[in-house]
């Protein structure tokens, strides 16, 4: 065998053993399970090793800890947070938190900024003219971004009566300064009122507790005017009881599973059934969800869709309803985990993996009369070193006085009515 044979042939066998190991090496990291726990834990000893060995300064490990744990729980969702020990017994004082007053809206984060799901009617957000759908990109200064929402919260609340500034980013707007007066709010009551052709008009403003019991008289007031068929508007409202959802979602369903909440593994924890005694209405229902509807507005329209009781006309919902529990770390610090989500009856969790896969989708779709454009916070930002990027900076917009502008058509109400019109009309069921 020449030389030239035997270089080829050493050649080749080298090439076909380092691709044999290297073949080896990428199946067993591909056949290691993306979530194994042991495998991050390693990561992270690395990176703690680099900080202590490497970093340029002596480093404040008590920081790092910190810094890590608020990492840990901002990856999961928005309202899962690592608390100090001071957050702690401020989260378990409730004389405390009585003590403070907020600006009345229902908060989440988007694209990592705080977003306003929707502000309370009649709040100090609301009347300040803070909208659904803005982001609060800074609150006094303090920018917004990538802080936790329990952060962003504490950020808002304060003595009742004093201000607190807001950056706000609007779609289709510069970026506006607004000073919102912190005060308790209280939601308004439900409202009604009739329609022609016998078609009620039930405006639900809060699910907050006891606010079931109002949305009642409320109804019974319409069926003693004669109502035979019912909209329930629910735009706008956001938060509440997930029982208050319930019980107003039992007041249209007579029989069956009305939500349920959901555990670890997709486990059904609890299961919540109507009860045919609280039932005062079987006739035609439709009902208007927005983007600001979330978490028991979402029990309700969910209720009407899985049990075919009726439409749901507008647009779809934010996807909200979680519960949190505290756990309790060593040296006093905590950690306020989501351990429950809100579900339909069929089990389909109104926080889905993002936002596409969250809310609850309307069977008759209608934009609302001042429906915004999707808000890419990156995109209003712009640049943080111009003129108007930061609340202190002297040249800014503020918010404008609402201005008195004729009523726009309420075409998602229209929808509604056109959609009982051709309905049967029934009478209250007790």
């Amino acid at each position: 065998m020449s030389f030239r044979t035997k270089f080829i042939l050493t050649l080749l066998s080298a090439t076909l053993t380092l691709y044999t190991a290297v073949g080896g090496w990428i199946s067993t990291r591909a056949q290691q399970p993306a979530n194994d726990p042991n495998a991050q834990l390693r990561i992270f000893e690395s990176v703690l090793q680099h900080i202590q060995n490497d970093y340029v300064d002596e480093p404040n490990m008590e920081k790092v800890r910190a810094g890590a744990l608020r990492g840990l729980a901002y990856g999961l969702d928005p309202y899962s947070t690592y608390l100090t020990t001071e957050q702690v017994r401020e989260f378990n004082a409730t004389a405390n938190k009585e003590s403070q007053a907020g600006i009345g809206a229902e908060l989440s984060q988007y694209a990592s900024y705080l977003y306003v799901i929707a502000p309370m009617k009649g709040s100090p957000a609301d009347q300040a003219g803070i909208k659904a759908g803005d982001i609060i990109e800074y609150i006094d200064n303090k920018a917004t971004r990538d802080i936790s929402l329990y952060d962003a919260k504490q950020l808002l609340n304060g003595a009742a009566g004093t201000e607190v500034k807001l950056r706000v980013l609007r779609a289709n707007s510069s970026p506006l300064t607004v000073n919102v007066k912190r005060g308790s709010a209280r939601a308004a009551a439900a409202e009604a009122r009739m329609e022609a052709g016998r078609v009620g008009i039930l405006r639900i403003n809060s699910f907050a507790n006891g606010e079931s019991a109002e949305v009642r008289n409320k109804l019974q007031d319409l069926l003693k005017q004669g109502a035979q068929k019912i909209v329930v508007d629910m735009r706008d409202t956001a938060g509440g009881s997930l029982t208050e959802a319930v019980a107003v979602a039992n007041l249209f369903i007579k029989d069956g599973v009305i939500a349920q909440t959901i555990g670890r593994e997709g486990k059904a924890l609890k299961t919540f059934s109507a009860d045919p005694e609280l039932t005062r209405f079987t006739g035609p229902v439709v009902a208007l969800i927005d983007n600001g509807t979330a978490g028991a507005g979402e029990v309700v329209a969910s209720a009407l869709l899985e049990r075919n009781r009726g439409q749901v006309v507008g647009e779809k919902s934010f996807g909200a309803g979680t519960e949190q529990q505290l756990f309790s770390l060593r040296g006093g610090d905590g950690l306020l985990l989501t351990t429950v989500k809100w579900a339909s009856a069929s089990g389909k969790t109104f926080v889905g993996e993002d936002r596409a896969r969250s809310g609850v989708a309307p069977t008759v779709e209608v934009k609302g009369p001042e429906i915004s454009e999707s808000v890419d916070p990156d995109e209003l930002t712009g640049n943080d070193d111009d003129e108007i990027a930061k609340p202190e900076a002297e040249k800014r917009e503020t918010a404008p006085a609402p201005a008195v502008k004729p009523a726009a058509e309420d075409l998602q109400l229209k929808k509604a009515l056109e959609l009982l019109k051709d309905k049967p009309a029934q009478r209250a069921a007790a």
